[in-house]
């Protein structure tokens, strides 16, 4: 199953250069990343295998038509995992249109790409090929104090993000009952871990703390999410990927549901023990105005994975966020370097 040429939209990104740094090391034939190098991808995330023989960086926006056709009859990829994507809720409170720009007419444009492409091909290349749509938990909207997403879940999405990733799942299923192209995807819970732009809780956390400033925390913190370290999460794309039933969507979560004040809290207790100061960095926790519209709480049931791919996350909570706070204190110039003219760590999001 190695042996493919394999297509990663925002590979440059947080969880993106994850899945192209797994590829290139497992030594899939061909990747190529392409990204179109906004402020939260950056080619520093891919030093570590950008110059490799198996590998190739493309800038190009998945909105430029044209640029994809060309690309798509140089590379003739075997698989599309598509990350692609504008992220974050915040910033889709502050900007709607981006990510129905990105989500919403990127996708449609890459799903075109794909279909002229995958129209050229019969036989075994033909029979093997797979476009991966990969989305959120979020297209589903809140939860209360008990149950869990599964695959039959209604989309109701409440956010401008969550609503553009919806979009962009819809038209993904809607190419693959139209066109016949084998479409699968997944819907993952929060991601956490190396290389996440800091503008994220977890990695705001962590530089604000080391900054000595407040640690905002939304309404009471009281807000669930289920955690998912990346590596995991990148592990689970691809046992869809190479297992998945073209046509059917699978759920990843990590089983690590935490309110996002025990989150702050771990975290910083980390930093405690790892960074200390005269301080315990836990009486930086500031309780601000609450997120616009944020949805109470989200939770995944990864039993279809599980069961029919023998996917499992191997990372705990608290083992997960030892080892991103160490990354990040040793990546302090990778910090700076992200976020030079772009990002001040300030708040965002903010309707008034």
């Amino acid at each position: 199953m190695k042996d493919r040429t394999i297509f990663v939209t925002g590979g440059a990104g947080f969880i993106g250069s994850a899945v192209v740094r797994r590829l290139v090391n497992d030594g899939y034939r061909r990747v190529v990343t392409i990204d179109a190098l906004t402020y939260a991808g950056h080619r520093e995330n891919l030093a570590d295998v950008e110059d490799a023989p198996n590998h190739r960086f493309v800038e190009l926006d998945i909105t430029d038509a044209n640029g994809l056709r060309a690309l798509y009859e140089e590379e003739r990829p075997d698989a599309v995992l598509h990350l692609a994507a504008e992220s974050h809720v915040d910033r889709s409170i502050d900007g709607p249109e981006a990510f129905v720009h990105t989500n919403v007419l990127g996708t449609q444009r890459l799903l075109d790409a794909t279909r002229r492409h995958f129209a050229s091909l019969d036989g075994e290349a033909r029979e093997a090929f797979r476009f991966l749509q990969v989305s959120t938990d979020e297209v589903y909207g809140s939860l209360g104090p008990e149950g869990a997403f599964t695959e039959e879940s209604p989309y109701r999405p409440r956010s401008p993000y969550a609503a553009s990733k919806a979009g962009a799942d819809h038209l993904a299923r809607a190419y693959g009952h139209t066109y016949g192209l084998p479409v699968l995807v997944t819907n993952c819970s929060n991601n956490y871990g190396p290389y996440q732009y800091p503008e994220k809780l977890i990695p705001l956390t962590i530089l604000k703390a080391l900054a000595g400033v407040a640690v905002p925390v939304y309404g009471d913190g009281s807000n669930v999410r289920d955690w998912l370290y990346v590596e995991d999460h990148v592990a689970g794309l691809l046992s869809v990927l190479d297992g998945g039933r073209p046509g059917e969507t699978y759920l990843i979560g990590g089983s690590s549901e935490r309110t996002n004040l025990d989150v702050v809290h771990t975290v910083l207790g980390v930093l405690n023990e790892l960074v200390p100061s005269d301080q315990d960095y836990r009486k930086l926790i500031t309780l601000v105005t609450d997120r616009p519209g944020h949805d109470f709480r989200y939770a995944v049931d990864a039993s279809r994975v599980r069961s029919e791919l023998g996917w499992a996350p191997s990372m705990a909570f608290e083992d997960g966020v030892r080892a991103t706070v160490r990354w990040y204190l040793g990546h302090a110039a990778w910090c700076a370097t992200v976020t030079a003219g772009r990002y001040g760590l300030e708040r965002l999001g903010r309707t008034t």
